[in-house]
């Protein structure tokens, strides 16, 4: 990826099958098997990915098979998610299907016990219709 592109596209006819790291923003159309690594990650409905995701922001419509860590994560409503939820800042359409565990802290690892929140610093979790 050139120094100058601000985003990198993964079109509906690709199939990836390892790991990507991007130190921009990444739209994915496509299939794939591997852990993503980026800034911000836009996925497609169609889109399908097996593997973890970590990324600042991340705004998902398709299927997931894997954790996701994410500052702020928003979940549409055609999101099928399998895998567990480690966020900052939560957002859910109506409709969408998350099968696993929601933890509020995106750097907390799933095996460490979940961290209380300091006052007004509590998780924020919003519902769109």
């Amino acid at each position: 990826m050139a120094s100058n592109s601000t985003f990198s596209v993964i079109g509906s006819d690709v199939t990836i099958k390892g790991d990507i790291t991007a130190s921009a923003d990444l739209h994915v159309d496509g299939t794939i098997e591997g852990d993503i690594a980026c800034a911000s990650l836009v996925q497609g409905e169609t889109s399908s990915i097996t593997g973890g995701i970590t990324a600042e922001t991340a705004r998902l419509a398709g299927k997931v098979s894997g954790s996701i860590r994410a500052r702020e994560l928003v979940i549409l409503r055609s999101a099928r998610i399998e895998g567990d939820v480690h966020y900052e800042a939560l957002t859910i359409e109506q409709g969408a299907h998350v099968d696993g565990r929601f933890a509020h802290g995106a750097r907390n690892r799933a095996s460490d016990a979940p961290a209380k929140p300091a006052s007004g610093d509590e998780p924020k979790l919003g519902l769109v219709s």
